[in-house]
Protein backbone atom coordinates (compact mmCIF):
# COMPACT_ATOMS: atom_id res chain seq x y z
CA UNK A 1 0.00 0.00 0.00
CA UNK A 2 0.65 3.80 -0.14
CA UNK A 3 0.52 5.82 2.62
CA UNK A 4 -2.79 8.00 2.54
CA UNK A 5 -3.71 5.76 -0.24
CA UNK A 6 -7.44 4.29 0.55
CA UNK A 7 -9.23 1.93 -1.30
CA UNK A 8 -12.67 1.05 0.38
CA UNK A 9 -15.51 -1.23 -0.71
CA UNK A 10 -18.85 0.30 -2.36
CA UNK A 11 -21.99 -0.91 -2.20
CA UNK A 12 -24.45 -1.85 -5.54
CA UNK A 13 -27.49 -2.57 -5.29
CA UNK A 14 -29.11 -4.74 -8.32
CA UNK A 15 -32.69 -5.82 -9.36
CA UNK A 16 -34.66 -6.13 -12.41
CA UNK A 17 -34.64 -2.12 -13.02
CA UNK A 18 -30.91 -1.89 -13.01
CA UNK A 19 -28.56 -0.97 -10.17
CA UNK A 20 -27.05 1.93 -7.91
CA UNK A 21 -24.18 2.04 -7.50
CA UNK A 22 -22.54 4.19 -4.18
CA UNK A 23 -19.27 6.16 -4.56
CA UNK A 24 -19.27 9.13 -1.88
CA UNK A 25 -21.27 10.63 0.66
CA UNK A 26 -20.73 13.68 3.17
CA UNK A 27 -21.21 10.78 6.01
CA UNK A 28 -18.63 8.61 5.24
CA UNK A 29 -15.89 8.82 7.59
CA UNK A 30 -13.29 9.26 4.70
CA UNK A 31 -15.16 12.00 3.38
CA UNK A 32 -13.10 15.03 3.29
CA UNK A 33 -15.12 18.17 0.91
CA UNK A 34 -16.52 18.47 -2.26
CA UNK A 35 -14.88 20.67 -4.98
CA UNK A 36 -16.05 18.81 -8.18
CA UNK A 37 -16.83 16.04 -10.04
CA UNK A 38 -15.96 14.74 -13.28
CA UNK A 39 -15.82 11.84 -15.51
CA UNK A 40 -13.08 10.95 -17.56
CA UNK A 41 -13.48 8.14 -20.54
CA UNK A 42 -10.79 5.63 -22.20
CA UNK A 43 -10.85 3.56 -25.16
CA UNK A 44 -9.52 0.00 -24.52
CA UNK A 45 -5.75 -0.08 -24.44
CA UNK A 46 -5.66 4.19 -23.87
CA UNK A 47 -3.39 4.92 -21.03
CA UNK A 48 -3.74 8.56 -19.31
CA UNK A 49 -0.96 8.83 -17.29
CA UNK A 50 0.72 10.42 -15.07
CA UNK A 51 -1.17 12.84 -13.19
CA UNK A 52 0.09 14.65 -10.05
CA UNK A 53 -1.78 16.76 -7.74
CA UNK A 54 -0.41 19.30 -5.61
CA UNK A 55 -3.64 20.11 -3.66
CA UNK A 56 -6.51 18.15 -4.42
CA UNK A 57 -7.18 14.70 -3.35
CA UNK A 58 -9.50 12.65 -5.81
CA UNK A 59 -11.93 9.86 -5.46
CA UNK A 60 -12.07 7.27 -8.23
CA UNK A 61 -14.66 5.04 -9.19
CA UNK A 62 -15.41 3.38 -12.58
CA UNK A 63 -18.58 2.91 -13.37
CA UNK A 64 -18.70 1.39 -16.62
CA UNK A 65 -15.93 -0.67 -18.16
CA UNK A 66 -12.67 -1.49 -16.47
CA UNK A 67 -9.80 0.10 -15.17
CA UNK A 68 -6.22 -0.14 -14.42
CA UNK A 69 -5.54 2.87 -11.91
CA UNK A 70 -1.49 2.78 -10.70
CA UNK A 71 -0.31 5.08 -8.27
CA UNK A 72 3.39 6.02 -7.63
CA UNK A 73 4.39 7.94 -4.06
CA UNK A 74 6.45 10.92 -5.63
CA UNK A 75 6.08 12.91 -2.06
CA UNK A 76 9.60 13.32 -0.40
CA UNK A 77 8.78 12.78 3.33
CA UNK A 78 6.62 10.03 2.59
CA UNK A 79 6.94 6.42 4.42
CA UNK A 80 6.00 4.75 1.11
CA UNK A 81 7.97 7.19 -1.05
CA UNK A 82 9.11 4.78 -4.28
CA UNK A 83 6.45 2.35 -3.86
CA UNK A 84 3.91 1.80 -6.66
CA UNK A 85 0.44 0.17 -6.00
CA UNK A 86 -1.86 -0.74 -8.88
CA UNK A 87 -5.94 -1.09 -8.51
CA UNK A 88 -8.24 -3.40 -11.36
CA UNK A 89 -11.56 -1.84 -10.72
CA UNK A 90 -14.68 -1.53 -12.68
CA UNK A 91 -17.70 -3.19 -12.85
CA UNK A 92 -16.48 -6.60 -11.40
CA UNK A 93 -14.65 -4.41 -8.57
CA UNK A 94 -16.70 -1.27 -7.47
CA UNK A 95 -14.20 0.38 -5.24
CA UNK A 96 -13.43 4.09 -4.39
CA UNK A 97 -9.74 4.70 -4.78
CA UNK A 98 -8.96 7.83 -2.61
CA UNK A 99 -5.18 9.10 -3.49
CA UNK A 100 -4.06 12.03 -1.79
CA UNK A 101 -1.45 15.31 -2.95
CA UNK A 102 1.25 14.11 -3.89
CA UNK A 103 0.80 10.47 -5.63
CA UNK A 104 1.63 10.22 -9.24
CA UNK A 105 -1.24 8.47 -11.02
CA UNK A 106 -2.83 7.35 -13.91
CA UNK A 107 -5.32 4.65 -15.78
CA UNK A 108 -5.21 2.49 -18.50
CA UNK A 109 -8.97 1.14 -20.01
CA UNK A 110 -8.80 -2.40 -20.70
CA UNK A 111 -11.70 -5.14 -21.49
CA UNK A 112 -13.91 -4.49 -24.51
CA UNK A 113 -15.54 -1.19 -24.03
CA UNK A 114 -14.82 2.40 -22.81
CA UNK A 115 -14.46 2.99 -19.16
CA UNK A 116 -15.73 5.24 -17.84
CA UNK A 117 -14.37 7.06 -14.25
CA UNK A 118 -15.78 9.06 -11.94
CA UNK A 119 -13.22 11.61 -10.09
CA UNK A 120 -15.25 13.54 -7.10
CA UNK A 121 -12.46 15.59 -5.83
CA UNK A 122 -11.93 18.07 -2.98
CA UNK A 123 -11.23 21.50 -5.03
CA UNK A 124 -12.47 22.49 -8.22
CA UNK A 125 -10.37 22.71 -10.97
CA UNK A 126 -7.21 24.83 -10.70
CA UNK A 127 -5.03 24.16 -14.15
CA UNK A 128 -1.66 25.31 -12.24
CA UNK A 129 -2.16 22.73 -8.93
CA UNK A 130 -1.64 19.63 -10.88
CA UNK A 131 1.91 18.56 -12.54
CA UNK A 132 1.91 15.93 -15.65
CA UNK A 133 4.59 13.23 -16.80
CA UNK A 134 4.36 11.07 -20.00
CA UNK A 135 3.23 7.51 -19.50
CA UNK A 136 6.83 6.47 -20.44
CA UNK A 137 8.73 8.69 -18.07
CA UNK A 138 12.20 7.20 -16.84
CA UNK A 139 11.09 8.90 -13.52
CA UNK A 140 8.34 6.75 -12.44
CA UNK A 141 9.46 3.06 -12.86
CA UNK A 142 6.78 1.21 -13.99
CA UNK A 143 5.90 -0.19 -17.95
CA UNK A 144 1.86 -0.12 -19.34
CA UNK A 145 2.37 -2.82 -21.61
CA UNK A 146 0.09 -6.18 -21.22
CA UNK A 147 1.65 -8.91 -19.31
CA UNK A 148 1.83 -12.03 -19.64
CA UNK A 149 1.10 -14.35 -17.82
Amino acid sequence: MIDGVKVIPLRTIVDERGKIMHMLKATDDHFIQFGEIYFSTAWPGTVKAWHIHTKMTVNNAVLSGHAKLVMYDLRPDSPTKGELLEVFLGEDNHVLVQIPPGIANGYKAYGNKEAILANCATIAHEPDEMLRMPFNTDEIPYNWDLRQG
